[in-house]
């Protein structure tokens, strides 16, 4: 019996991702030469100091810095459109906050953040999180006229060619997953898996979604098909560092 796919409802991130993702963002932003700046970013700071509460933050932070970079520009558009930008109770220091934290706001259809009871609040971000949520309509209806200036049906038609290219090319790569043999056996990851609905099948041309395969070469190596990707990301085995993506 196949499983449903579950669907992740979007409700925003702890702070922390926020802070740590803002940061990420700061050292790998687009740089415009002088006559082409219109948002600043303000100073780069060198190997800026995270805190990441455990590997899933490290990859989340990591993950909402990358789609914001990606974005940069369609981006930086809302907010001069929309007359967000440039807000002078804001200082350049937390633009990369406010810039990945709009790519999350747009993510979730501009609804408001779910707050997570066990989170820590940090100031800046619920300072950010206010004042462009305050904004919203205009944001969408900045959105909504970049879409129909470009005549493009989703935000994805605005990342650049070779970008778009590796991603689609990457995503139909199959998944391969380290098992961490110094806290669970073949066996039990095995067993494990068959509990949660998925086949082992002899080889990755043999897949067909709850599928795996033991690499041919490195028995302790486990292969998924590509569509399956948030799904085990999202499960303990990987959570508890049990297997490891590759």
């Amino acid at each position: 019996e196949k499983r449903a796919v579950t669907q992740i409802e979007k409700n925003g991130y702890p702070d922390s991702i926020y802070i740590n993702a803002a940061k990420i963002f700061q050292g790998i932003h687009t740089e415009k030469s002088e006559d082409k700046i219109q948002v600043r970013y303000g100073g780069n700071s060198e190997s800026p100091m995270m805190a990441f509460k455990d590997e899933h933050s490290r990859r989340v932070s990591y993950e909402l810095a990358f789609n914001t970079l990606k974005y940069q520009d369609l981006l930086e558009e809302i907010l001069l459109d929309s007359r967000t930008y440039p807000c002078y109770s804001i200082p350049d220091e937390l633009t990369s906050l406010l810039v990945v934290m709009l790519y999350d706001l747009q993510d979730r259809k501009f609804k408001k953040r779910k707050i997570f009871n066990e989170e820590e609040l940090a100031a800046e971000v619920q300072e950010i999180e206010n004042y462009l949520y305050s904004y919203r309509t205009k944001l969408a209806a900045a959105l909504a006229r970049c879409r129909i200036k470009y005549d493009a049906l989703s935000i994805e038609y605005f990342v650049p060619e070779t970008i778009w290219k590796q991603e689609q090319r990457a995503s139909t790569l199959p998944l391969f997953f380290w098992i961490n043999t110094f806290k669970i056996s073949l066996e039990d990851v095995t067993r494990d898996l068959e509990m949660k609905g998925f086949r082992k099948v002899e080889s990755v041309s043999d897949f067909d979604h709850y599928t795996y395969a033991v690499d041919q070469h490195c028995h302790d190596v486990l292969v998924f098909p590509s569509s399956l990707r948030e799904e085990l990301l999202n499960l303990d085995l990987f959570a508890d560092c049990k297997l490891l993506l590759q």
